[in-house]
């Protein structure tokens, strides 16, 4: 079944390619349709020091192409030892991302509760690694159409983050491979070492219009 189309946004977001700064709006509300709106319009939230909600669009955008990920020969012998599952355990994915003793921790219990939502209504999913019938690591995301836009990713067992991405790579590697989107917001030299790359954020929103159009991968829709 595909997703469930939550009722339309009352906020309208503008237009990125006028503003030079990652920081595009601030305020409006996590309703379903609104971050739906944000993620088709290119924008994502995160929650800001003074409380309100902020909404990006990277000037310059972290992208994996998915012909790009660098696999080393210690993370393909570690991805043998974990099963790769979807949507089996997306509660404890995102309240692993959100642990408060990790550096950086940004999500809190309304993105939680947003995502969540999302997820009920099959738009967020999270790809887990399994080892031995622990969830050792994995992330979570928004999925629309051939866009996967990734959120956050935690592990608890070695490469067991690395080993829920290249799942996620092999999920979306279909017929429309080429033109799907997988957005990972920022480029970080952890990421790089995996293959994303910095694209302008004109060409991101280029290849956003283009990827909202294909169909959803088979892994994500709902049963």
């Amino acid at each position: 079944m595909p997703p469930v189309e939550p009722p339309v946004s009352p906020w309208h977001f503008p237009d990125p390619r006028g503003i030079d700064d990652d920081l595009i709006a601030i305020g409006a509300d996590l309703a379903p349709g609104t971050l739906l709106a944000a993620y088709r319009a290119g924008l994502f939230p995160m929650p800001l020091d003074d409380d309100p909600t902020g909404w990006f669009s990277p000037v310059r955008r972290g992208v994996l192409p998915l012909g790009g990920l660098k696999v080393s020969k210690s993370l393909r012998r570690s991805f043998r030892d974990y099963e790769i599952r979807v949507d089996t355990a997306f509660s404890e994915v995102i309240s692993a991302c959100a642990d408060p003793a990790r550096d950086g921790g940004w999500i809190d219990e309304e993105i939680q509760h947003a995502y969540g939502v999302l997820h009920e209504l099959g738009w967020a999913h999270s790809v887990e690694a399994w080892h031995e019938g622990s969830l050792e690591g994995g992330l979570y995301g928004i999925a629309i159409g051939g866009l996967f836009a990734g959120e956050s990713m935690f592990h608890r067992r070695r490469d067991a983050s690395k080993a829920a991405l290249v799942g996620l790579v092999g999920l979306l590697a279909d017929g429309h491979a080429e033109r799907r989107l997988l957005d990972v917001q920022w480029r970080t030299d952890h990421l790089a070492s995996l293959g994303v790359v910095e694209i302008p954020r004109r060409e991101y929103l280029d290849r956003l219009r283009q990827a909202l159009t294909l169909p959803l991968p088979a892994a994500f829709h709902r049963t």
